[in-house]
């Protein structure tokens, strides 16, 4: 009998022991371990991804061997390399059913799938055609078409992609009839997409950097409104506001500079490009106009204004359902009283936009537009019901490589957050630093993180829990504290705007019809040109403790002597 207590004794105390440790193991930090094991191999899956981008002007492929890169450090077994190509291989397609498996992506390709639709239905009622040829009247010159482009994407405020996939092809007909290339199209939405939601006061993103502003001064012991920052943050956000400025710049000034101004000349020139640096040939476009509308269908704008009217108020009324229905479910007594007592405030709608699922709410959004745009194009005889299923399917299918693309990028993604890329990026290049450099330093490893990882909420939720509490020990005074604060925000915008694997970038390239590698390849000249300013005439000056009211008019005009002396016009003399 004492023999069998003891048995039963000891394998309590096993199973304990097993549960403690499993415990543990649970609380260790995967990527932080990875990160000290690894050290600047971490580093290989994004590179090799940008760099074979560049290189072989294949994303997918590019994006699959970057993954596979990384799934061999993490399946690594020494001299058996066909059982680690093959654990890798496995380790690839996990994450991509993964991928899709996240209901959050699962909306983000269904919501790309339904507006491909959409927008494939308005242009076969021939909606398209007749807002592309009522805002051609309006746009008189390559500089009108500009400003209205860049003036459509700063209307679609609540949602970077819903930006992107939007913008591009009601603005395609438009500028392509002004000879402005798709290069210069896709960073005109590009740079209207994340910059403009990120600073929006109602969006799909305040929800998270107001979320993460408020665990940080939770984190220090500090009580303060985490809308209030936010709000108080806007005036710093230097890189969105500059490339903002930079679009309209450019654009009335008609100069660019590198790849993209020979992508401009080739476009006045009537497509003719410039390759190897000798051999001059004419671009003959072979694609299809997708945009035209059915035989014997009038084009009239209402056919456009009301499937995309419908969509954009349909997403604004199903993101504040999302978050209503979101927040009563909730245990937020002050939020709940809020919903109650006041639903149509602006704390309300701020509140429910924060709480909302924006991809299930675009994707919501996006299928009732659908429907009216079918219901209004069998009303008026221009298709029946199975024509018009088929147009929406057809639309669909144009974006699917997107869809693939997105799989990629997010599988990507998710090798190098087990890797602990970023996190050994901080560890690398963090350290004992002059005050005033703080922001800058911020911004900087804000906008490699994000490059390097395509995603600028992932770099948000790496570096907001440090960057506030680091401002905070530094200088106590909020000040400091709020331009640090932006640095993060805006440093993470950087990456979304023009990493070659970040889902913006992906859509705006996309969107404008323009090939994704071209569109990055000639977007980073001005991305890297916008953030040099940000740094130098921005974060810097503003460190210092310089007011805003000085420093960002400041930043502005060396934005507009900058782009006087590097710029060169892009007029040709017609032939």
């Amino acid at each position: 009998m004492k023999n069998k207590k003891t048995k039963i004794a000891l394998i309590s105390m096993m199973i304990f022991l097993m549960s403690t440790v499993m415990a543990f193991a649970e609380e260790v930090d995967i990527a932080q371990v990875n990160a000290d094991k690894y050290g600047f191999l971490t580093l290989i899956p994004p590179i090799v991804a940008i760099v074979l981008a560049f290189v072989t002007k294949n994303v997918v492929v590019s994006l699959a061997l970057g993954i596979l890169s990384g799934g061999i450090i993490l399946n690594f077994a020494g001299f058996n390399i066909f059982y680690t190509i093959v654990q890798a291989f496995l380790d690839l397609v996990n994450r991509a059913v993964g991928s899709l498996a996240d209901p959050w992506n699962a909306g983000i390709i269904l919501q790309v799938l339904a507006i491909g639709g959409v927008i494939n239905l308005v242009s076969k009622m021939g909606g398209a055609k007749a807002i592309a040829e009522a805002l051609s009247k309006k746009a008189k010159s390559a500089r009108s078409a500009q400003i209205i482009t860049w003036f459509a994407g700063l209307l679609v405020f609540f949602d970077d992609y819903a930006n992107s996939l939007i913008i591009g092809p009601m603005m395609r007909p438009v500028t392509d009839g002004m000879k402005i290339s798709r290069e210069r199209l896709a960073f005109i939405i590009d740079a209207t997409a994340a910059p403009v939601a990120g600073i929006a006061i109602i969006s799909t993103w305040i929800g998270l950097e107001v979320g993460l502003i408020g665990d940080a001064f939770n984190s220090i012991g500090v009580d303060q409104n985490a809308f209030g920052v936010f709000l108080s943050t806007i005036p710093f956000r230097f890189y969105n506001i500059l490339i903002l400025a930079f679009i309209v710049i450019t654009a009335l000034l008609l100069k660019d500079f590198g790849p993209m101004r020979k992508c401009e000349l080739q476009a006045r020139r009537g497509g003719q490009v410039l390759e190897d640096g000798d051999k001059l040939n004419e671009q003959i476009s072979k694609e299809h106009d997708d945009l035209e509308p059915l035989e014997g269908v009038t084009p009239s704008v209402w056919n456009a204004i009301i499937p995309i009217g419908t969509l954009i108020i349909a997403a604004l009324i199903a993101f504040y359902y999302s978050g209503y229905t979101a927040i009563m479910g909730s245990e937020d007594a002050a939020t709940i009283a809020i919903m109650q007592n006041s639903p149509i405030s602006f704390a309300a709608i701020r509140e429910a936009f924060s709480n909302s699922d924006a991809s299930v709410a675009l994707f919501q959004s996006a299928l009732f537009a659908g429907i009216v745009a079918m219901a209004m194009g069998v009303f008026k005889k221009m298709f029946t019901v199975a024509q018009g299923i088929e147009i929406w399917i057809d639309g669909m299918k144009t974006l699917l490589i997107t869809c693939v693309i997105l799989i990629c990028a997010w599988s990507l993604s998710s090798v190098i957050k087990e890797l602990g890329t970023a996190k050994f990026l901080i560890n690398y290049l963090s350290g004992s630093i002059p005050a005033f450099t703080l922001p800058s330093i911020i911004f900087v490893l804000g906008a490699i993180i994000s490059f390097a990882t395509g995603t600028s909420y992932g770099t948000m939720g790496i570096l907001m829990p440090l960057a506030i509490p680091l401002a905070y020990s530094i200088n106590p005074d909020m000040s400091y504290v709020i331009v640090s604060t932006s640095a993060v925000l805006t440093g993470a915008i950087f990456g979304d705007h023009c990493s070659p694997i970040s889902d913006t970038t992906i859509l705006s390239s996309m969107g404008a019809g323009c090939d994704h590698i071209e569109h990055v390849r000639t977007q980073i000249p001005y991305s890297l040109f916008i953030a040099a300013i940000t740094i130098v005439f921005g974060y810097i000056p503003a460190g210092f403790g310089l007011p805003v009211y000085v420093v960002l008019p400041l930043a502005l005009i060396a934005v507009f002597v900058g782009v006087q002396i590097f710029g060169k016009s892009v007029e040709v003399e017609q032939e």
